[in-house]
């Protein structure tokens, strides 16, 4: 048995900057399934590391501590006052997703987690073993956050917390303690589909039941993230105003209507709807200075350019009216497709 309660664990964590938290059994996920099907139908698109190896250990959290019997799943906020990429003219300006505004989450919450390890270590002595996970972990963790009662899965394939919306980053604390589980809230999205009629690329799609999937292949955050080389015609007009990321399945969403805002100063808005000329002249140094402990730099530079080029191909002002408030020129033509 636990030499420290469950209660204390998820106070801890909260104390530790969580605004969410919760216990779930390490035994292997019953949706590991799914994430077979997903992958199989392809939908993974060119990640290799959710289709190779560091895929096939995914639904056991004993794949990464053998000795773990808990698992102590944590949602940070990091949701900002500034408006949504649906709520502005973004005329000569590039969106950035909301997450990627401050500090390189990986950091902040490995930090944080690290932090409550070392208290349970205080209160519950060194006789356990731990092991902290953010989302570079091979781990299903929005299906352990679940279980552990933080949210349910939405159809835009988020995590979504009835009280305080989907504006998380997810991190997790393997555990040799022996600590009673929360249970999964119901799923809440109902008949609501303003997710999948929003998407812009129509990348979520039935998985073949009655549930929703994202079809990575169509999505604008695979595309300007993850994906390398060069878009087709119909990939670049897709992405709008896109440089990295995207966040209108979850702005539309009217769990996050009265989402709470985070106090966490990391995560400011550094990056909130930069000047597209002005990024398509910096040099290679300066994009690794400019994007130091970002996750923008995920995208490689070679990466940022092609986006940013593709969208002031997207962008319907001419170039000598972006970011004068001036109104587009419906005359422009077209411009070819962009590549790194």
């Amino acid at each position: 048995m636990s030499r420290v309660s469950k209660s204390r664990v998820l106070a801890i964590a909260r104390q530790c900057g969580f605004e969410l938290a919760g216990i779930a059994a390490a035994l292997p996920a019953k949706d590991y399934s799914g994430f077979e099907r997903w992958r199989a139908a392809g939908f993974a698109g060119e990640m290799g590391y959710l289709t190779d190896r560091r895929g096939d250990v995914r639904g056991d959290p004993r794949n990464l501590l053998a000795s773990a019997k808990t698992l102590l799943s944590v949602a940070k906020l990091y949701n900002t006052d500034r408006p949504h990429s649906t709520q502005i003219d973004l005329a000569g300006r590039g969106w950035i997703s909301r997450y990627a505004w401050g500090e390189d989450y990986h950091s902040v919450v490995r930090r944080q987690l690290e932090q409550v390890v070392e208290l349970l270590r205080k209160e519950a002595g060194e006789g356990f073993e731990a092991r902290v996970c953010v989302d570079t972990a091979p781990l299903l963790e929005r299906s352990y956050a679940r279980l552990a009662g933080l949210g349910w899965i939405g159809k835009n394939t988020c995590l979504i917390n009835q009280q305080q919306g989907s504006w998380f980053f997810l991190g997790e604390v393997l555990l040799s303690l022996e600590l009673e589980p929360d249970a999964p809230p119901p799923d809440r999205c109902g008949t609501c589909t303003r997710c999948i009629d929003a998407c812009p690329t129509a990348a979520i799609v039935p998985d073949g039941g009655e549930a929703f999937t994202l079809d990575a292949r169509r999505c604008i955050s695979y595309h300007t993230i993850e994906r390398r080389g060069p878009f087709t015609e119909v990939e670049q007009i897709g992405l709008g105003g896109h440089i990295f990321g995207c966040d209108i399945c979850q702005e539309v969403c009217p769990w996050n209507r009265d989402a709470p805002m985070t106090g966490d100063p990391a995560f400011a808005a550094r990056w909130f709807a930069p000047e597209l000329a002005e990024l398509a002249r910096i040099t290679e140094g300066e994009f690794r200075d400019r994007f130091k402990n970002s996750p923008v730099l995920r995208a490689r530079y070679a990466g940022l350019q092609r986006n940013v080029a593709a969208a002031q191909a997207n962008d319907p002002a001419p170039a000598a009216a972006r970011g004068s408030g001036l109104p587009p020129d419906s005359t422009t033509p077209p411009r070819a497709p962009v590549g790194e």
